[in-house]
């Protein structure tokens, strides 16, 4: 993870001196989970510590509508990271904001104040910590000369492939190497199972850092792959026929005593919590599927027969299921949601995965049986006798099954809810009146 620090004022001031930053990047993020910038010139740099800096909140996506446009940007502190790539005329120091209205308020429509808001639930429920170890997944794209992405991709590499099949293995080490200098623990990188494609992996953090952590990572990966000649794409299936991207979120929750999933005399060494967590979770699975995968294309991952999960079910052994139960216990132990993708906005995949597994503590939901075979090899009479649910299959479907849980709108609030949903609607309504290539292949000549 990349460690927070408690710095003050007068350490941001040292820090600007020392290593000579000219410019400041201020980073918040909006409702789909895009990273806004907000640069400006190190002269403006008390008026940012004053919480004084402000910026024009209409122009972004989600946020607010033009007679309210006036927004704040409060820094936070722990967040500051001096860059280390740099421009000739100095280093760039980029620091996470929290939106703020004229009137002091935390600002409703920002995702991340949303999160925190989220946190202090867990925080009455008597838990202290929320962690999130992500598993985001990528492809590398070549470049043509004009610096577009084309299709073309990077290797034809597979699963854990080495040089020289996988060309993209320079670039994945600097990615590596440049996190690690921004204080990233970096666990795994390796080549994914899709050519082209890549995993990294980094150190769990408490929700709200990795939320954070998600965002930079995704600013890096981008930023040193085109220094490659290559185009990252954090796009959930850019191409037909092999296997799509996903972003596991492994999840623990912890008390003053420790890991509260953990219990050694439990069945599989889980306690009571984590199996009401885990039926929360599988309760409000269908409706966390709009804000877990929120984009048309990400229902082109949700398929049998590439690894991601299509089922609601849950299991300690195999990875066919939504919800996996990873085998290490003690502090350790942990449960994966495996729809999840990087198209997610985290901050608001994080809050709603986090309510819906308090929702099954507060109601102390029990959870179905796990199921311990291949799902995809069971007909749908089997999958019926066993209890399992499909996922949504579209976006469409994905909204309705929103649109009708209340524990889940809560985890929004109603300003990013009513914001998202109106948003995501014309988002599919666009798709679907786009005829396609496949659409022109398949009936142009036959009819």
């Amino acid at each position: 993870m990349a460690t927070r620090h408690d710095y003050t004022k007068d350490d941001i001031r040292q820090m600007v001196e020392d290593e000579n930053v000219k410019f400041l990047r201020l980073m918040f993020t909006d409702l789909f989970g895009t990273i806004k910038n907000v640069e400006v010139p190190i002269t403006q740099l008390e008026k940012l510590l004053d919480n004084k800096l402000m910026f024009d909140g209409s122009s972004i996506e989600g946020f607010v509508r033009i007679e309210e446009s006036d927004m704040y940007l409060y820094p936070d502190l722990s967040t500051w990271m001096i860059f280390p790539w740099s421009s000739e005329r100095g280093k760039i120091a980029r620091v996470i904001c929290e939106v703020y209205t004229p009137d002091g308020k935390p600002f409703a429509g920002d995702p991340r104040n949303n999160l925190i808001r989220v946190l202090e639930d867990m925080k009455k429920a008597g838990f202290t910590s929320f962690n999130i170890g992500p598993e985001p997944e990528f492809f590398l794209f070549k470049m043509n000369e004009n610096g577009e992405p084309t299709l073309n991709l990077n290797d034809k590499g597979s699963y854990f492939d080495m040089a020289p099949m996988d060309l993209g293995e320079n670039c994945r080490r600097e990615i590596v190497l440049t996190l690690e200098e921004m204080g990233f623990d970096v666990e795994a990188a390796h080549h994914e199972v899709a050519p082209g494609q890549h995993e990294i992996d980094f150190k769990y953090a408490d929700a709200l850092t990795a939320a954070d952590n998600i965002q930079t990572f995704k600013l890096v990966v981008k930023t040193i792959a085109r220094k490659y000649g290559l185009y990252a794409t954090f796009m959930p299936k850019p191409l037909s026929g092999i296997n799509g991207s996903g972003m596991h979120l492994n999840m623990s929750l912890f008390t003053d005593k420790g890991n509260a999933f953990y219990n050694e005399s439990g069945d599989l060494e889980l306690s009571k919590d984590a199996y009401n967590f885990l039926g929360g979770l599988l309760k409000h699975a269908r409706a966390f599927t709009a804000i877990c995968n929120p984009i048309v294309n990400s229902y082109k991952r949700l398929v049998p027969g590439y690894e991601a999960p299509v089922y609601v079910a849950w299991s300690g052994s195999n990875r066919s299921p939504l919800i996996r139960i990873p085998n290490a216990r003690g502090n350790s132990t942990r449960l994966e949601v495996r729809s999840v993708d990087p198209a997610a906005n985290p901050y608001l995949a994080i809050a709603c995965v986090l309510e819906a597994g308090l929702d099954g503590l507060k109601n102390e939901i029990e959870p179905e049986d796990s199921v311990d075979r291949n799902i995809y090899r069971m007909d749908a009479e089997e999958r019926q006798e066993s209890h399992i649910k499909n996922l949504p299959d579209t976006l469409h479907n994905a909204l309705k099954d929103l649109a009708t849980d209340d524990v889940m709108k809560n985890a929004l609030g109603t300003k990013l809810y009513q914001s998202f949903y109106e948003a995501k609607n014309l988002e599919y309504d666009s798709y679907r009146t786009q005829v396609s290539e496949w659409e022109r292949d398949q009936y142009l000549e036959l009819y």
